[in-house]
């Protein structure tokens, strides 16, 4: 776990035209590779988590003079300047910034779909699909999985073919109660 004190210049990483911020809020987070956040929650109850998407596509970045920010930052950057889900998706309506996509460890570029959740119960999924944002905001979306992309889940799930088993899970804090869902299929 890392601590990040609101305040923090911040870099969306070390690449030309690098989008640069200060962050507003103070955060907790874990680490992925210990070069990316991946979850993680803010002083003002702003909950970012990232999970693999295989379908991602963010586009071709060098096609855009707008600032370029590291998908290994991206939940960061939420987490550093946003206190609620719905001043995200208004931010977000016309992306301030570029997605690149770099090669993790593994030899594959990263691919990460995000979720944002607040205390106000407030949730969205933001997923780039086909070189474009998708955000889905309401409160029919808080629950994010691993691929496919979220229009393919719902449809299966409609179908009812995408849900073998669900099992739930409450965790209760000081601030907010979190439920979590384990789903096999």
């Amino acid at each position: 776990m890392i601590v990040y004190p609101r305040g923090l210049a911040q870099t969306g990483g070390s690449m030309e035209n690098a989008l640069t911020w200060t962050s507003k809020y103070g955060s907790v987070f874990a680490s992925f590779y210990g070069k990316a956040s991946s979850d993680g929650l803010n002083e003002a109850g702003l909950a970012a988590n990232t999970l693999y998407l295989a379908e991602a596509d963010y586009g071709d970045y060098t096609l855009s003079n707008k600032p370029r920010l590291s998908i290994g930052a991206w939940n960061q950057y939420f987490l550093d300047n946003f206190a609620t889900v719905a001043e995200a998706v208004a931010a977000m309506q016309e992306p301030p910034f570029v997605i690149v996509a770099p090669l993790l460890p593994n030899g594959r570029a990263a691919s990460v779909h995000l979720s944002l959740s607040d205390s106000t119960g407030d949730s969205a999924i933001l997923e780039y699909v086909d070189g474009e944002l998708k955000i889905h905001h309401s409160n029919d979306y808080r629950v994010m999985t691993n691929s496919p992309v979220l229009t393919s889940k719902l449809q299966s799930t409609n179908t009812g073919s995408l849900l073998v088993e669900t099992k739930c899970y409450q965790v209760q804090s000081m601030r907010q109660t979190v439920l979590f869902v384990l789903t096999t299929y």
